[in-house]
């Protein structure tokens, strides 16, 4: 079967020409004519399987009959509304909006926070007839008065799970209630769970059910591997795959924020190029680095689950879970951004002690026991390499810190004399040697706190050495120097 034989008009099989695809997917060859023909679906599959292009395609053709030239706002009227749980996401569904509608006269925007929104309104008020958006800068637009649904025709809510898991049904609820009664509604996700099936009950008028696999499954060309270690062994553990066996691109998740930040600099130090992705970056710093990281500059792209979901990526051969989540499903959509398309990739997951009970838990969703795999020296409770080096490192570190405490003290601790009461200058006692208690603003972390000389010379407190008048009035502008 070719994209032809199933019913997409001249411009749309052009469009998917030039994109490269020749054949449709299981998803696509099933869903494409139920949507053609008018129908509401509740569609799942595997991610990574087409079902982007499984809407995006009829949509576009149900649309084509509206499309203009017109530079009229009037004339293009919001006609098809497409939601995402995340901004990643929609950059993806829109990406592909425009790909096979590059031959049509429709219009489409995205609208996502972390973003100012007047650029935004600008386009809304031009006027398009496809919004790709999440669900709460949508709103946004809503209580600023610069959308409008009246002529919406057509509803998509894809990955409708992670809309569940990140709290935005009662802001789809809202939604929902604001769009014409009369429209063709859409729902897509890797996972059905009781609670997306009661979000279909609300929205869907006696969709047609499509899966091409049994529910919750991982692509087959996906190579599962567990490797056991310690937790406070992982990032040694993973610094030793990437200069090893995992010699290419990778993306590699963990649970949080800080972690995210935190494990990205250190593969950086192990002069293994990294950068994170994470909630609090902003949205010029989430673009680059996804861009660093599809260019190939960046070798190794740390994220926490924002990218589980729209990270389109080819031929990414590695996914490693450094922790696993918290949530069985979510390992479906992490492990999910590889083996994309048919193509072959491996999912790795660092198992700490603590995460045996998660990794049952992902085992028993799949439906496969996945094989575990040993590295000499960083095995659970093993007195290894790894956990030798580590001390050597804090035994090397604390003598050194020693070594700087008895220099920038400039006393004899041993002999119990005092310390110097003469105010010249005092030795940094910076030692270059010891990189790790340098900060990157060159500040020596290592270096004890030094009270002021003169009233260190003495028992009693000082409070005029340990508060001087002459520096602080200076400051706030209050007296000058006397004399």
């Amino acid at each position: 079967m070719n994209f032809a034989d199933l019913g997409l008009m001249p411009e749309l099989l052009r469009a998917v020409s030039d994109a490269g695809y020749t054949e449709p997917t299981p998803i696509q060859s099933q869903a494409i004519p139920v949507v053609l023909a008018g129908r509401d679906v509740m569609g799942g599959a595997q991610t990574g399987t087409g079902k982007t292009a499984g809407f995006t395609l009829p949509l576009l053709q149900r649309l084509a009959p509206h499309a203009n030239t017109s530079t009229s706002p009037a004339r293009h009227p919001i006609r098809a509304l497409v939601l995402a749980p995340t901004r990643e996401l929609a950059m993806q569904v829109h990406e592909s909006v425009l790909t096979y509608a590059k031959h049509l006269p429709l219009r489409a925007t995205c609208i996502y926070g972390g973003v100012d929104m007047r650029a935004q309104m600008e386009t809304l008020r031009a006027g398009v007839e496809i919004v790709v958006a999440t669900p709460g800068r949508l709103l946004d637009h809503v209580q600023q008065k610069s959308i409008h649904f009246g002529q919406v025709q057509m509803l998509v809510l894809d990955e409708a799970d992670r809309m569940l898991d990140m709290g935005f049904i009662p802001d789809i609820r809202r939604i929902l209630a604001l769009l014409p009664t009369q429209r063709q509604s859409l729902l897509f996700s890797a996972t059905f769970s009781n609670e997306i099936k009661k979000l279909a009950d609300q929205m869907l008028n006696q969709p047609q059910l499509i899966e091409v696999a049994r529910r919750n499954t991982v692509s087959e060309t996906i190579e599962h591997q567990v490797y056991p270690v310690d937790a406070n062994s992982k990032r040694d553990l993973l610094a030793h795959l990437l200069k090893g066996a995992v010699d290419t691109q990778v993306l590699v998740f963990v649970d949080t924020k800080f972690g995210c930040s935190r494990l990205a600099h250190y593969l950086n130090n192990c002069d293994i190029p990294a950068d994170a992705i994470h909630g609090d970056k902003n949205q010029q710093q989430r673009t680059e680095a996804l861009e660093g990281f599809k260019n190939g500059s960046t070798r190794v792209l740390v994220a926490t689950d924002v990218a589980a979901r729209g990270l389109d990526i080819d031929d990414l051969p590695y996914v490693i879970n450094y922790v696993l989540p918290s949530t069985a499903e979510d390992y479906v959509h992490r492990i999910g951004r590889t083996g994309r398309a048919g193509k072959s990739g491996k999912a790795i997951s660092l198992v700490s002690p603590e995460e045996r009970g998660r990794l049952s838990d992902i085992e028993r969703l799949i439906k496969l026991s996945i094989p575990k795999h040993t590295v000499d020296g960083f095995v659970p409770g093993a007195r290894g390499h790894s956990d030798e080096r580590a001390r050597a490192r804090g035994r090397d570190g604390e003598r050194e810190r020693g070594r700087n405490r008895e220099r920038n003290r400039g006393d004899d601790t041993r002999s119990g004399s005092r310390a110097r009461s003469d105010a010249s200058p005092r030795p940094s006692g910076r030692n270059s040697r010891s990189k790790s208690t340098i900060a990157a603003d060159g500040f020596d972390y290592s270096k004890p706190y030094q009270p002021d000389t003169a009233a260190s010379a003495t028992n009693k407190p000082d409070t005029a050495a340990k508060r001087p008048a002459r520096p602080v009035a200076f400051l706030l502008g209050g007296v000058g120097r006397k004399g």
